[in-house]
C-alpha cells in the first residue's frame, strides 16, 4: 500500500499535471476527435481511433489525478525536523566503499520524475528515518546486507557550493 504523503512541490507537480490535462490536453484531444468523427467512417479513420484512445488515457490520468490529490497529506519543512532525517529530507549517505549517494525522501507519487529522490516505502528510506549525521544504517537488499553513514542532512536541496546543513529561513 502506496503512503498518502507527499511533498509541496509533488503536490504542485501533481496539480499542474492534472491542470493541464483537463484544460489543455483534454480539449485538444476532443476537438480532434470531433473533426475525425465529421469526416464519416470511423472503423477505417486512424485520426478517429487514435484520439479517442488518447482521451481514454487523459481521463483515466485524470480521474485517478483528482482520487488521489484528496487521498494525499502535504508535508511541509518544520525546524524541529533539523538533525534527524525525516518524510522531505535530503540526505548524502556514504558506504564502506567511498561510493556517495544524495537522495531526497519522497511520496511514491513522486519518484517518477526524478533519480536523485528515494521513497519513503522504500528499504532505504525506512532504514534512515529518525537517524542523525554520522549514525551508520544496515539496510536489508536482496543482495544482502548494506551499510551506509549518513554525511549530511538537509531540508532544502544540496548547493555544490556550499557544505551547510542548514534549512531554508
Amino acid at each position: 500500500m502506496k503512503t498518502n504523503l507527499i511533498t509541496r512541490r509533488g503536490f504542485d507537480m501533481l496539480q499542474r499535471e492534472l491542470n493541464q490535462l483537463w484544460r489543455v490536453e483534454r480539449r485538444e484531444t476532443v476537438e480532434k476527435v470531433s473533426w475525425a468523427a465529421s469526416l464519416g467512417d470511423r472503423s477505417e479513420n486512424a485520426d478517429y481511433k487514435y484520439n479517442k484512445q488518447k482521451l481514454r488515457r487523459i481521463d483515466s490520468r485524470i480521474r485517478y489525478l483528482t482520487k488521489r490529490l484528496d487521498q494525499l497529506k502535504v508535508v511541509d519543512y518544520s525546524p524541529q525536523q533539523d538533525g534527524q532525517v525525516f518524510f522531505g529530507a535530503f540526505v548524502e549517505i556514504e558506504d564502506e566503499q567511498g561510493t556517495i549517494r544524495r537522495f531526497q525522501i519522497v511520496g511514491p507519487d513522486e519518484i517518477y520524475d526524478s533519480k536523485d529522490v528515494v521513497s519513503i516505502d522504500a528499504p532505504m528510506a525506512r532504514a534512515l528515518l529518525k537517524k542523525h549525521v554520522d549514525d551508520e544504517v544496515t539496510v536489508v537488499t536482496p543482495k544482502g546486507e548494506q551499510y551506509w553513514f549518513i554525511n549530511k542532512i538537509q531540508y532544502h536541496a544540496f548547493d555544490e557550493s556550499c557544505g551547510d546543513n542548514k534549512a531554508p529561513n
